[in-house]
């Protein structure tokens, strides 16, 4: 069984995550805004994930927008849930 990978960005607060989501809007990039994983933290509650394959790029634009604060980078195994057995 192939195992399949998830990488969110971290935030300390939501306005935070809506600052990355504009500059990841305004670079033509693939994201979803999504619950923050209890597994990861319980920061401000909101995360976004990203291609995993996306990361380098990812913490290129923060360093060009260094007023954008992040909790982290992580990259986690995706769960599969096992509903009948």
């Amino acid at each position: 069984m192939k195992r399949t990978f998830q990488t969110y960005v971290l935030f300390p607060s939501h306005t935070d995550g809506l600052a990355l989501e504009k500059v990841l809007k305004s670079n033509n990039m693939k994201y979803t805004i999504v619950p923050t994983p209890r597994d990861l933290s319980k920061c401000c509650g909101i995360s976004i994930l990203i291609n995993p394959d996306d990361t380098k790029q990812v913490e290129q634009l923060l360093k060009k927008h260094s007023d954008i604060k992040t909790e982290g980078i992580y990259t986690i195994e995706k769960k599969k849930r096992n509903w009948f057995g």
